[in-house]
């Protein structure tokens, strides 16, 4: 069998922050993984999953395969399939008189992510799952469940291979209500252990931002308090995450200066990075809020 995925090998990241709060949450999901279950990560946009994903397939110390979902995916996205011809040709010269010629041409099967990572006992991790239609992750039922992973009779004439002991799988997904989101089974998601992550407390806020900006620890909480003043103050779901955070920090980095707070590039700054998720029915509340914000801790 050809394939041709790439097999990632997680490593410790400098620039990862684990503080309290993440160091619960990374060994909760390594538990469950050693118990036999899969890790649901669930939670809206800017929470930091996928990296937190990966954090946790680092402590398995074993090889990754990443998916990413997408709407146009089909069983053989994850499977594998059929994908062009192999041509056999053979001359062969055996007598000076008599030449035997053979020639054959084959389909060509190819290995495709989720039978790589079940037949090699590999991690995967399916990022955005959701955002694959759930026709195509039918297939993921059996795999979780029986341990068997369905197959064309094209692979060397097996329609299974049994799921390596090794396996297991990280996914990721965004709320259902988000743009661009599917539905999932219900026999996929009870399959799974799903941890709902939300924002971060503040102390991992800080250190995040201050890790992320290289500002200091009290520059970095005047920042994180003041994303999380507008987060108290709106309504919708979409809320400044910890990347709000650390894009404010980089620009007051960059700027730096005791009166950053009079300091009108600052304040657009803050502007532009928030306000594009603000409604336009609250613009105006959420506006009073970074302006109080800003004269209050810079």
């Amino acid at each position: 069998m050809h394939s041709q995925v790439d097999i990632l090998v997680p490593g410790h990241r400098e620039d990862f922050v684990e503080t309290p709060y993440i160091k619960e949450l990374t060994e909760r999901a390594v538990n469950y993984i050693k118990a036999g279950f899969p890790v649901h990560l669930s939670g809206p946009i800017g929470v930091g999953k996928t990296t937190l994903a990966f954090h946790i397939a680092a402590q398995l110390a074993r090889p990754v395969v990443l998916i990413c979902g997408d709407f146009e995916f089909g069983t053989s996205d994850l499977v594998g399939g059929l994908y062009g011809y192999r041509r056999t040709y053979l001359r062969d010269n055996f007598t000076r008189s008599v030449i035997k010629i053979a020639e054959s041409i084959a389909p060509t099967w190819v290995d495709n992510r989720l039978t790589i990572a079940c037949e090699h006992g590999f991690t995967l991790i399916y990022d955005e799952f959701t955002r694959s239609r759930p026709e195509a992750n039918n297939v993921l039922l059996s795999v979780l469940e029986e341990g068997v992973l369905p197959l064309s009779e094209a692979r060397n004439g097996r329609d299974y291979i049994e799921v390596h002991p090794d396996f297991t799988a990280i996914f990721t997904s965004n709320p259902e209500e988000y743009a661009g989101v599917q539905p999932s089974q219900d026999a996929l998601r009870d399959r799974m252990v799903t941890i709902e992550l939300g924002n971060f407390n503040e102390e991992t806020e800080v250190a995040i931002t201050q890790a992320k900006s290289k500002l200091s620890s009290e520059d970095s909480r005047r920042i994180v308090s003041l994303v999380r003043r507008v987060r108290e103050a709106k309504s919708n779901k979409f809320t400044p995450t910890i990347r709000a955070c650390v894009a404010i920090g980089k620009i007051l980095n960059l700027i730096g200066g005791s009166e950053v707070g009079s300091n009108h590039i600052f304040r657009q700054s803050c502007f532009d990075i928030i306000m594009p998720e603000v409604t336009r029915k609250e613009r105006e509340k959420v506006i009073r809020v970074i302006n109080d914000a800003i004269a209050t801790y810079f």
